[in-house]
This record gives structure tokens, sequence and C-alpha cells, in this order.
């Protein structure tokens, strides 16, 4: 196999949630690989631009609230308007919330379905029309989650929204492979991100996670570098409506 088959160079790639995390180390691996990128956060992404731009690529960045679907439409515009296409699709934003089932209220329901679900499936929508226009197809990677495949506890929302996205990344490939989109999801492990930290702060159930995992660790942005390129580039042309595992070898232990 040729390394070409992974070059991204002069690709344009929308990412949300490329602040920090693994965001950011996707947006950085496909810059890498030559993506321009644009990002779509709700805070500041300096140390993304600033790293991005050393690599001679361009970043420009939407601030959105993804909790609503107001900004989808400046999004597209501002990406074919300032890259003149857009290739690759990263739905990586996402947030979380822990209660017990008993007591979770309504607006911790809605905010994480909002976006981890409602907003991920507005932002295909509006892109792979885009690829349609564009004639040449195009590639969608959903964020999904260990939890996409299991239950978790105190997270009933999480849970609900990442196995939809993994349902939806299915759907989606039935419907738009035939255009030469591609839909698939990175469905990462216990990472050290925000989303882990109480977990991480707790010796006991972090201890009895990391027992778990074979590769005996907490994953790292960079751990998702490689599956992000894979799922970006011509190397995965025949892979559509599949969720990609990158958790150590939990989902085997």
């Amino acid at each position: 196999m040729s390394a070409s088959q992974f070059d991204l160079r002069d690709k344009v790639a929308v990412i949300s949630g490329c602040n920090t995390g693994l965001g950011q180390g996707m947006a950085l691996a496909l810059a890498e690989a030559g993506c321009h990128i644009l990002g779509v956060n709700y805070s500041e992404p300096k140390d993304t631009k600033a790293q991005v731009e050393s690599l001679d690529r361009g970043f420009v960045n939407i601030h959105a609230d993804l909790r609503k679907t107001d900004a989808i439409k400046e999004i597209v515009e501002t990406a074919v308007n300032h890259f003149g296409q857009i290739d690759i699709l990263v739905n990586n934003a996402g947030i979380i919330k822990r209660n017990d089932a008993y007591d979770f209220t309504e607006e911790e329901w809605d905010d994480v379905l909002n976006i981890n679900l409602r907003t991920l499936f507005f932002m295909a929508q509006a892109v792979a029309r885009q690829y349609r226009k564009q004639g040449n197809g195009g590639k969608i990677i959903n964020v999904a989650s260990m939890l996409s495949y299991q239950g978790g506890v105190r997270v009933p929302s999480y849970t609900a929204s990442k196995s939809g996205v993994m349902g939806l990344t299915r759907a989606l490939a039935n419907e738009w492979a035939a255009d030469g989109i591609n839909v698939n999801a990175i469905a990462p492990g216990y990472m050290a991100t925000n989303n882990t930290e109480q977990l991480r702060k707790d010796p006991d159930r972090s201890q009895e996670l990391l027992g778990r995992i074979p590769a005996g660790r907490w994953g790292t942005p960079n751990d998702m570098k490689g599956p992000i390129v894979f799922l970006a580039s011509q190397a995965s042309d025949y892979v559509n409506g599949f969720t990609l595992a990158v958790d150590g070898g939990w989902l085997a232990r």
C-alpha cells in the first residue's frame, strides 16, 4: 500500500470541539496529514489554531453553542467561502452529565442529546448536501463511545446519545454510500480528558477501570491520530457504517 493513500494534502476538514483533548488531537493529526481546518468551538481554540498554523495549514474558527443548530449554515458557508470546499467532517463535540437516573432532569437530558446527537445529525446532513453539490463524495466521522456498546452508570443521557451515534452512523452510511459519502465513527475508550476527570480522581474507580484495560493505561489524544487519518483518507474508501473502537482492548476483555 502506498503512503499516498493517507495523504490529505489540501483537503478541508470541519471538526467540532477541537479546542482541547481528543478533538485537538484529531485536528492536529488531520493538519499533519495535510488538511486545512475549520474548527467549531464554544471556547476559543487558541492553542489548536497556533499548532495547526505552525504546520503551514489554514485554521478558521466558528464560535457556536451546539446545543442549537443555528450556526450550521454559517459553518458550511464559511468553510466553502474560505477554503473552497469541504472534504471531511468530524462530529466530535459532546458533553456528559452525571446524575442518578432517579434524579436526572429534563435539562440534563436535553443538553446532552442536543449536542451529542441532534446537532450531530444536522451537521452531517448539511455537509452531506454540500458533498452532493461538489460531486466528489466525502468523509463523515462521528465520535461515539464505549457507552455506544455498554450501559454505563449515572449517565443515562450520554449512553442514549452515544448509542444513537452508532445507530445513526449505520443509517446514514446506508443512504449516502451511493453518493460516495463514507460515514463511520470512532469509539474512544477511557481517555485522559475532561470527560473522565471525575473518574480519574477517584482512586478506587480509576484502578478498577485500568485493571480491565489490557493496555494498562488511559488513552491519550495521540492514540486517536492514526484512526482519524485512516477514516478521513482514501485508504478507507470501502469502509462504511463502521464504528472503530480505540480502547486499548477494553471491549475484548
